[in-house]
């Protein structure tokens, strides 16, 4: 495993081991991701200014962390995520979501990982 895989896995090992309840507030939930990130050894950026008009959730050594709620509208989704990848301070994207949505491997010649916290944590959504 690359180094660079084996740094994405980290972090999607510790997002993974956050069990949540059901909550309505982004930030909320924003709150939990940057605690268990701190909690697993990390560095934690929050609201990181990549470019104009393009601000990541979480940005963990290299690793951009974006952070979504309620359905997603998947080209909107992708375009967001190529605009983040597009910028030289992200290696890699995990998008962390309440639902299921499918994004390639890769993205702009870079890692991209989908986190789904109904399908990996059970969170049962209205």
């Amino acid at each position: 495993m690359t180094y660079e895989a084996e740094r994405i896995e980290r972090i999607a090992r510790a997002l993974k081991a956050l069990r949540i309840p059901l909550i309505e507030n982004e930030y909320t939930l924003h709150d939990m991701i940057a605690a268990v990130l701190q909690d697993g050894g990390f560095c934690v950026c929050h609201e990181v200014k990549l470019a104009p008009r393009c601000r990541i959730d979480f940005l963990v050594d290299g690793v951009g962390i974006e952070v979504k709620r309620g359905r997603q509208d998947k080209r909107k989704l992708r375009a967001q995520c190529e605009r983040y990848l597009a910028c030289d301070a992200l290696d890699a994207l995990i998008v962390v979501l309440d639902g299921a949505v499918m994004l390639p491997d890769a993205l702009c010649g870079k890692p991209v990982r989908v986190i789904g916290l109904n399908k990996l944590w059970g969170v049962a959504l209205p």
